[in-house]
């Protein structure tokens, strides 16, 4: 499949969105002087003149993940804006992981500033973890940028990773799915997630894997999902009936992790669970037409329409997905990188000060993270580079130092 660009959104004079146009026509219409870049990331141009509204509605699609939400943006069955959003969900994590031992060694020490305030804080009723709730801000934080460059009227969200109108005993040891055209492909996901998509005895992968019985049904194995692995062809021939104790003797260590795995919770797939509720509701907020599918509805749908595994085209099979005609397959690849922090003084791993971090945010009208162009007009370096700015401490001295001697005379 050849990589085909996104289209171009599209505003009007009054920064009205219209229909996302291809990247020839934009081209054209730049070229031409009908129009001039509004936006860089994702790439807008907006038109020199009022135009009729004869825009068609979009539909956006989200494929929630953990560490990746897959964002996919149609007209009807034609495909014409992808992207994948890389969350930081994990760096909050250890951000605040960090911040509570450093603050557990000033109690330690008896060196806080401050009386303890830990012990009487309440949370709201439903209110998630930071971690977890930025995955809900910063997907609802492109709901919102996208309805302003593009007419959308709907958004497509896969609620539930598991479908549990197609389990048939959803208890805390396992389950069993019923018998369905969409019941292998529940059961199928979940293993493929629980299983890191390997073969649970070798560790093969990228290649077909077939549901196998850790304990076999010959010796009173269950069908439940705590007794099903993943494994390749040969594997799952060479245990055939025989138990997983007498299969591994040889190899204890495998026997181990493949015990304590069948057993392990989906860390991933538990953040996504929590989070897809959160997200619903702040979505029906918008005002827009929500309508949800399954994870198992989705790989059924992109399995038929047999497009490759990836999260952008997870989102254009969320829901009810007819004939897709594909034409945008290569993403905006869109990584959340946080605000900074108000740390002032930045300390090392035992707590001591190790740097301090600029009074001044800007420098001569420029901050970190801004993208300019610099023409250089000498040197080795010499011509011209387009990209984002970062700002060093050196320019802040300077500033002050500076400021100093204009004091002084």
């Amino acid at each position: 499949m050849s990589k085909q660009p996104n289209y171009v959104f599209v505003l009007d004079t009054n920064r009205k969105p219209l229909t996302p146009c291809k990247p020839s026509l934009a081209r054209k219409l730049l070229t031409t002087g009908k129009a001039k870049v509004f936006k860089l990331y994702p790439f807008t141009i907006i038109l020199n003149k009022e135009v009729v509204d004869t825009s068609r509605p979009l539909t956006l699609k989200i494929d929630p993940g953990s560490r990746v939400t897959g964002l996919a943006l149609l007209s009807g069955s034609t495909l014409l804006w992808v992207a994948e959003l890389t969350h930081r969900g994990q760096a909050i994590k250890v951000s605040l992981e960090s911040r509570r031992s450093l603050r557990r060694g000033r109690r330690n020490r008896h060196t806080r500033y401050r009386q303890a305030r830990f012990l009487n804080r309440t949370r709201p009723k439903g209110s998630l973890a930071p971690s977890l709730q930025h995955r809900v801000e910063t997907t609802l934080t492109w709901v919102r940028r996208l309805s302003k460059l593009a007419p959308i009227n709907a958004v497509f969200q896969e609620l539930v990773r598991f479908d549990l109108q197609h389990l048939e005993n959803p208890e805390i040891s396992g389950v069993e799915y019923q018998q369905g055209e969409l019941a292998g492909y529940e059961v199928r996901e979940y293993l493929l997630n629980k299983w890191d998509r390997k073969c649970a005895y070798c560790g093969a992968q990228n290649l077909p894997l077939q549901v196998e019985h850790i304990q076999p049904k010959a010796q009173g194995g269950s069908n439940r999902i705590s007794n099903l692995c993943l494994a390749c062809e040969p594997c799952n021939i060479k245990k055939g009936t025989k138990d997983v104790n007498i299969f591994l003797a040889k190899q204890p260590d495998v026997l181990n992790r493949i015990l304590a795995q069948s057993k392990r919770p989906l860390k991933d797939a538990a953040a996504v669970n929590s989070t897809r509720w959160a997200l619903y509701n702040r979505l029906k907020e918008t005002g827009l037409k929500i309508s949800t599918g399954s994870g198992g509805l989705t790989k059924f749908n992109r399995t038929q329409l047999n497009l490759p595994k990836t999260h952008f085209f997870d989102a254009a099979c969320v829901g009810d997905t007819p004939e897709l005609l594909v034409l945008a397959n290569q993403p905006l690849l869109i990584k959340a990188t946080g605000h900074g922090s108000r740390q002032m003084c930045r300390t090392d791993k035992f707590g001591f000060p190790s740097r301090y971090v600029p009074r001044f945010k800007f420098v001569k009208g420029f901050q970190t993270g801004d993208i300019v162009k610099a023409i250089v007009t000498s040197g080795k370096k010499m011509g011209a580079y387009t990209g984002r700015v970062a700002v060093r401490l050196a320019w802040e001295l300077q500033y002050l130092n500076n400021n100093w001697v204009n004091s002084r005379n």
